[in-house]
C-alpha cells in the first residue's frame, strides 16, 4: 500500500458558538475592535465534506449528545481542485475539549485514502490515529457538504481566535468540490454564528460585550443541523 507524507496540525482548545441575529453581528464586529485583528486571509468560503457510514453512524451518535463524539471531514479554502491543497481533519470533543488532527492532502489522495488503497504515511501518532478512524468504521463515503463565508480573526499576543461564519449552509447531494458553493440556508436570514477558540479563558473584555449585546451561548453542529432538517426534525 502506498503512503503520502503530509504536514500535520495538532490543536486541543475550548470552543463556545453562539448565534447572532444581523443586529447583534454588526454589534460585535464593531465592540471588538482594538482587541482582535482580521487574520490575512480576509473573508473566506468554507467547504466541509463530512464523511459517514452509510447508516449515518456517526452523525447518528453526535446528535445524541455524548461526552465523547467524533467525526471526520475534508475542508477547502476557497476553490479546490485535484491540486488543491485541502485538509482532511479528525475532529473530536471530550468533556468539552476540542481535539483536532488534520494533515495536508489533495483531493484525489483523499479518494484513495478512503477506498483503502492509500495510507497518510508509513508512521506518526496522528497518521496512525486517522488511518485507525477509518479502518474502526470500515466503511465511510461522503454524507454530506457544509459552506459558510467566513471571517476570522486573531488576538495579538494572546491564544484568542473567533470565526464569524455568515450564510452558513449545506447539501446532500453534489458532493464535490468543484460544484458550485450552493446549499439549503442553515440559519434564518441574516443570522450568523459565532465561534470562540481559547486554550485558556475568554478575556473580561469579551464577556462585557456578550452582556451588553445579550450574546448568550449556544449549541450548534453543522453537520448535526443539517441532518436534522433533511430528518425535519426542526
Amino acid at each position: 500500500m502506498e503512503s503520502v507524507q503530509a504536514p500535520i496540525t495538532v490543536m486541543q482548545r475550548y470552543e463556545w458558538k453562539y448565534i447572532l441575529s444581523t443586529e447583534q453581528t454588526e454589534f460585535f464586529c464593531e465592540k471588538h475592535r482594538g482587541h482582535m485583528e482580521p487574520d490575512a486571509y480576509g473573508l473566506t468560503t468554507i467547504s466541509s465534506l463530512y464523511y459517514d457510514t452509510p447508516d449515518k453512524r456517526l452523525i447518528r451518535a453526535s446528535l445524541e449528545k455524548p461526552a465523547f463524539k467524533e467525526k471526520i471531514r475534508l475542508r477547502a479554502y476557497g476553490p479546490a481542485t485535484d491540486t488543491t491543497p485541502v485538509f482532511l481533519e479528525l475532529k473530536r470533543k471530550a468533556f468539552g475539549v476540542i481535539y483536532k488532527r488534520r494533515v495536508q492532502v489533495t483531493i484525489p489522495e483523499v479518494r484513495r485514502f478512503f477506498d483503502g488503497t492509500l495510507d497518510l504515511s508509513e508512521d506518526g501518532q496522528i497518521d496512525r490515529e486517522i488511518t485507525y478512524f477509518r479502518d474502526y468504521y470500515k466503511k465511510l463515503v461522503p454524507s454530506c457538504m457544509i459552506l459558510y463565508d467566513r471571517t476570522a480573526y486573531y488576538e495579538p499576543d494572546g491564544d484568542l481566535r473567533l470565526t464569524i461564519d455568515r450564510n452558513p449552509r449545506y447539501r446532500m447531494d453534489a458532493l464535490t468540490f468543484d460544484h458550485a458553493p450552493v446549499g439549503i440556508p442553515l440559519l434564518d436570514s441574516g443570522e450568523s454564528i459565532l465561534e470562540i477558540k481559547v486554550q485558556d479563558t475568554i478575556p473580561l473584555w469579551l464577556l462585557r460585550i456578550f452582556s451588553e449585546g445579550k450574546i448568550r451561548r449556544g449549541s450548534i453542529s453543522k453537520y448535526g443541523e443539517a441532518y436534522r432538517r433533511e430528518l425535519h426534525m426542526v
